[in-house]
């Protein structure tokens, strides 16, 4: 496959740290998290009069202020959206004026959301108030039950004609629609396309189900929620859920220098290879695999990449899973940190978001530290410690796995 002369030039992020590009560059140099026992309406299982006597659920998490809508959304449309809806227009404005999208025709701009179930928790909340009056259910709802809708709302208020879809991939569904938007471009379909990271509104329902799995993390933590998320760390007992949501805008190079754009990086490289099988637990192989493909399509070699974005969830299998493969794959002396220690595990915003921290960090000159890395699971990793690190990345790769065997990477590289 030929190398794609691609590049990234707007970016729009909603994180429970910083919402907007400066806050959330600022947020994570600095350290900062807001992880506490969720509060946000439908996280925690409610206690229900006549039933069994069951402890209330404690769900540690990261929530976000609510988003800033931009002014061209209709009232009509405004008292309707979900989280995940007010979120995917906050990060598209952001990341439409950032890149100066106005300049494109509408039929040759493209959206692509990625993530799927993505409003669980809006739908529970609604049954829960309608039950037992389901015929005043406001009639919104049978399209706002779908996550199509989301690009419903975000084609309509910004005006794109293009291709708009929805993609799933589980955790990697963020970056899994940055492949998709990278190929749109590449294949001629469109001139410039977005993908958005949408924000996975987790019910209680959800938290349960994740925790029984033994994929989010217990209550161990319960009383410190501030030492919960600890990714790569020797004492970590599976993931944080943090609220996320991205958004980044992939054009040609030779559009960028035409309208006199200067891009975040230049998109060198991707991959996404499945492992086959249906199950969360990861797959080295398939790490691996993805890791030497992203680098072969970007025309890298191992040594080129000096800083490592990892999946890094706090899933002990995972994490052990994914050094290994770093280290399989020669990357061993490349700088690693682990932004989920910072804004949690967005799930289906996780890619996006990430490779959004990746090109702040790279654009800043500084590398974000990394929170609860007290004893790190090995000592052969070149670990970015408690405190940011002056560092000018040149080529970066960017990981992110889901459920189902899906591993994905991206290779940004900074631009000459």
């Amino acid at each position: 496959m030929p190398r794609a002369e691609l590049a990234i030039t707007g970016v729009g992020i909603q994180s429970a740290i910083g919402q907007g590009r400066t806050a959330f560059a600022a947020a994570l140099l600095e350290g900062r998290h807001r992880f506490d026992v969720m509060r946000r309406p439908g996280r925690q299982r409610p206690l229900v009069a006549g039933t069994v006597d069951v402890a209330p659920t404690r769900f540690i998490g990261a929530e976000m202020d609510d988003p800033v809508l931009p002014p061209s959304v209709p009232h009509s449309m405004a008292r309707t959206l979900s989280l995940s809806g007010r979120a995917a227009l906050a990060c598209l404005n952001e990341a439409w004026e950032d890149a100066a999208l106005d300049r494109y025709a509408p039929e040759r701009v493209g959206l692509v959301v990625g993530g799927s179930n993505l409003q669980q928790r809006e739908l529970v909340n609604m049954h829960d108030a309608y039950r037992g009056r389901e015929q005043f259910l406001r009639p919104t709802y049978g399209m706002s039950f779908m996550d199509s809708d989301l690009c419903g709302v975000c084609t309509q208020v910004f005006g794109i004609r293009g291709p708009a879809f929805t993609i799933g991939g589980a955790s990697a569904s963020g970056q899994v629609a940055v492949i998709e938007a990278a190929q749109a471009v590449a294949s001629g379909r469109v001139d410039v396309c977005i993908a958005i990271g949408g924000l996975m509104d987790l019910s209680y329902w959800e938290c349960q189900g994740l925790r029984s799995l033994g994929a989010m993390g217990s209550d161990r933590y319960a009383d410190a929620p501030a030492l919960a998320c600890r990714p790569f760390d020797q004492s970590s007992d599976g993931f944080v859920f943090g609220e996320l949501c991205g958004a980044v805008v992939i054009e040609s190079q030779a559009s960028a220098r035409q309208h006199q754009r200067t891009p975040y990086a230049r998109l060198a490289g991707w991959a996404m290879i499945m492992d086959a099988h249906r199950n969360p637990d990861p797959s080295g192989p398939g790490e691996v695999a993805v890791i030497q493909s992203a680098l072969q399509h970007a025309g890298l070699s191992p040594h080129d990449i000096d800083y490592v974005n990892p999946h890094g969830t706090g899933s002990n299998l995972g994490d052990k899973t994914e050094v290994g493969a770093l280290r399989e794959c020669g990357l061993e002396h490349a700088y690693l940190n682990t932004t989920k220690s910072l804004t949690g595990h967005g799930l289906s915003a996780a890619g996006t978001a990430e490779l959004i921290a990746v090109l702040l960090q790279m654009r800043e000159g500084q590398l974000h530290p990394a929170r609860n890395l007290d004893q790190p699971i090995s000592s052969s990793m070149n670990w970015v410690g408690p405190r940011a690190v002056s560092h000018s990345v040149q080529n970066a790769l960017n990981l992110s796995m889901g459920f189902g065997g899906t591993n994905t990477a991206v290779c940004v590289q900074r631009c000459a």
